[in-house]
């Protein structure tokens, strides 16, 4: 790997604008006013189950979701990852980036269904034939098992960050810059390993950053 490829940005990119005040009375009642957007959010995400009354699943259904194994089977054996496949799964990334970010009370504004506001999300389109290995995928969700152990806790960091950051916007009208900048860090750190295990838009190692 040359200098130039460590040295140049990673190919999925994220971030926050800082705001140094925010509404207090829509940041003390975030849990019930994301409910909506959250509802929308889950119609688009991933499927849904219909349990009868002893508790078994006898149905089952489901739209939307971040594509996966189609791109997955196309690197492996055409060596291709389809553009319409690839917009998709950014759009949806960026909505969920967009819900995340006000649920963490990083931004005020509702989230946007499709513009992009004050929450950034770069990800790079892969030239498949020239920089990604069509085997790879096969076991980069192994390969990223020290980043999901290291997530964990910044998780749960981030977690009691938001929960302090509650407490100062609520007495104090501002989000502690420290604070922000851990929960839009970990944020970073996520984007980055989903982009290499689950979007696979790159052979390129997550770095252990926050920034």
């Amino acid at each position: 790997m040359t200098t130039s490829t460590l040295s140049a940005p990673y190919a999925v990119r994220f971030d926050v604008d800082y705001a140094a005040q925010h509404d207090r009375l829509t940041s003390a009642l975030r849990l019930f006013w994301i409910i909506p957007i959250l509802i929308v959010l889950s119609s688009v995400s991933g499927g849904t189950s219909t349990w009868d009354n002893d508790g078994t699943r006898y149905a089952a259904s489901g739209a939307g979701g971040i594509v996966v194994l189609g791109p997955l089977l196309m690197i492996l054996f055409r060596q291709k990852y389809p553009r319409w496949w690839f917009d998709w799964n950014l759009a949806l990334s960026r909505f969920s980036a967009r819900v995340g970010s006000y649920g963490a009370l990083l931004r005020d504004e509702y989230p946007s269904t499709d513009e992009e506001q004050a929450v950034h999300l770069e990800i790079d389109y892969p030239d498949v034939a020239n920089d990604l290995n069509r085997w790879l995928p096969l076991v980069k969700w192994l390969l990223a098992i020290p980043h999901y152990v290291v997530l964990v806790f910044l998780v749960i960091g981030a977690l009691f960050a938001v929960i302090g950051a509650w407490f100062a916007i609520v007495f104090t009208g501002s989000y502690p810059r420290p604070l922000f900048d851990y929960v839009v860090g970990v944020m970073r750190w996520g984007y980055r390993v989903s982009g290499y295990v689950f979007l696979m838009v790159t052979d390129r190692y997550p770095p252990f950053s926050l920034q």
